[in-house]
């Protein structure tokens, strides 16, 4: 196949449920390739699939993130283009080191006893719900809200606000895919950020009024001293992104990496109380199935890359989970293996735009995975799992188990 007709697949509906095929078609395209036809006003002139050259794009702060036509004029690019996440230096490093300093070895403890908390409290649920052989849907019973709730006491959200920011996160999901930018789905992503900027706007007047303990009370403390230099408009878009992206690739963590455990029994019976192996299952499982599939980078000159002409400002799109699976830095690159040597997987970035969540997220794995096997070991999945059916954002919706109760 030529790269129009992978890229093509890829993209199809058949793509999109189990893209890996097409990402094994392009690796033998080389580590990246020109894209010879594009969709008009398309910036996209390559795309890369090597580890070692998606690496040394991210890696290269001058590989800019290129804000879209028109962006001022919709709330959700206005939100997107608010935060560290989308913005390049100086105002991403700017933003970044105020929310670094919040993700901090003592913070990081503090959380432990936290997730072992809610974890026991979901497992006792999902005891309750799979009582007598009862089907149980794990992402709705345990991978979603597990999460959830860690990352709302860690920011600071109330419990009882999470079903209705459930919504409102899926719809800007929804709008991330590269079949999302339909007018339906704008719609509904500025009517989300809209809301959540509302809703952040009364919850940072809360906080002030009453402070905590939580993330949300200190940097309100701090923007209000002068100590950051960051905006009240700029934190909540943070905060917005943030939760967003903190916890949804953690849901896909759970979710898509229940099947890859359940199919190695050796590995389900070894893992509970065996700390290295929960480390290398949760590397592995973000190696195997990344949560993010792709990322977008800008050049800032005309240059080469690999060998590909690439001229200042047309894009190359990163294949993220492609990169995971290269042959030629993961040998056998679709068996799991969690006791597996080589480079560190990319599902949570790497370089300036790292993702700053990734030590709460690895710590999520590494402390739940063995809790729930060894509260279950006789977990199965009961039907084929429902993917969401978006490539940026690719994960299990629904996974229903019998928890052999």
């Amino acid at each position: 196949m030529d790269v129009d007709e992978i890229l093509t697949g890829l993209y199809s509906e058949p793509g999109r449920q189990n893209p890996y095929p097409w990402y094994a078609a392009l690796h033998g395209h080389g580590p990246i390739s020109t894209v010879p036809t594009r969709a008009e006003h398309s910036t996209i002139t390559a795309v890369a699939v090597g580890y070692d050259l998606v690496g040394q794009v991210l890696r290269d702060p001058e590989w800019y993130k290129q804000a879209p036509p028109g962006w001022q004029e919709q709330e959700i690019l206005r939100t997107f283009n608010s935060s560290m996440m989308f913005v390049n230096p100086p105002d991403h490093t700017r933003m970044r080191s105020v929310f670094a300093k919040t993700f901090t070895p003592r913070r990081l403890g503090a959380l432990e006893p936290v997730i072992v908390r809610v974890v026991d409290t979901l497992l006792d649920r999902m005891a309750e719900a799979g009582a007598d052989g009862a089907e149980t849907d794990f992402v709705a019973d345990f991978a979603y809200p597990a999460p959830a709730l860690v990352m709302a006491e860690f920011i600071g959200l109330p419990e009882s606000d999470l079903d209705w920011y459930r919504q409102r996160v899926d719809w800007i999901d929804e709008f991330l895919d590269v079949a999302g930018k339909t007018p339906q789905r704008l719609t509904q992503a500025n009517q989300a950020a809209e809301e959540l900027r509302a809703y952040y706007r009364d919850l940072i007047a809360h906080r002030r009024a009453r402070p905590g303990e939580d993330l949300i009370s200190g940097l309100v403390e701090a923007v209000d001293a002068g100590d950051v230099a960051l905006t009240e408009e700029e934190l909540i878009g943070n905060l917005i992104v943030l939760f967003n992206a903190s916890f949804v690739t953690t849901v896909y963590m759970f979710s898509n990496g229940l099947p890859l455990l359940l199919a190695h029994p050796d590995v389900v019976a070894a893992l509970p109380g065996d700390d290295a192996l929960a480390r290398g299952c949760v590397d592995e499982v973000l190696r195997l199935e990344s949560p993010v599939h792709f990322l977008a980078r800008a050049a800032p000159r005309d240059t080469e890359l690999g060998g590909v002409p690439v001229r200042r400002d047309e894009n190359v799109l990163l294949m993220i989970a492609g990169a995971n699976r290269d042959p030629a830095r993961f040998p056998e690159p679709d068996r799991f293996d969690p006791r597996r040597d080589g480079p560190p997987s990319l599902a949570f970035g790497v370089g300036p735009h790292f993702c700053l969540g990734a030590a709460v997220s690895r710590l999520e794995g590494r402390l739940a995975l063995p809790r729930l096997l060894a509260r279950f070991p006789r977990l199965t999945v009961t039907r084929p799992p429902t993917y969401s059916g978006s490539l940026f954002l690719r994960g299990i919706d629904k996974l229903f188990v019998s928890t052999g109760g």
